[in-house]
């Protein structure tokens, strides 16, 4: 039985598929956790930046420089993104 974890993650990955498929204008664009930048011809530095400012805009969050840096995978991605989600979600809770 999936847990919510792997249900969010799940979420999280098909959100950032299509951040891909919008930013890299291919809409049959397929991801995996394990796909990195040589996976990707067009997934430069400029398009990386793009990426991420798109899904710091859809999720509500923000990443600091050093993190963007991390991000070599999709899977990065999705905890990352993920990370930032629950964060957020504590911070509700005690605010």
């Amino acid at each position: 039985m999936p847990t919510r974890r792997d249900t969010d993650c799940a979420a999280i990955l098909r959100e950032v598929t299509s951040i891909f498929r919008s930013v890299f204008e291919d809409p049959f664009l397929e991801l995996t956790p394990e796909t990195t930048s040589d996976d990707l011809p067009a997934w430069d530095s400029m398009n990386h930046i793009t990426v991420v400012v798109e899904a710091e805009c859809r999720f509500d969050i923000q990443f600091q420089p050093a993190e963007i840096e991390q991000l070599t995978t999709v899977r990065d991605l999705v905890r990352m993104i993920q990370a930032k989600r629950a964060q957020a979600k504590r911070a509700l809770i005690h605010a």
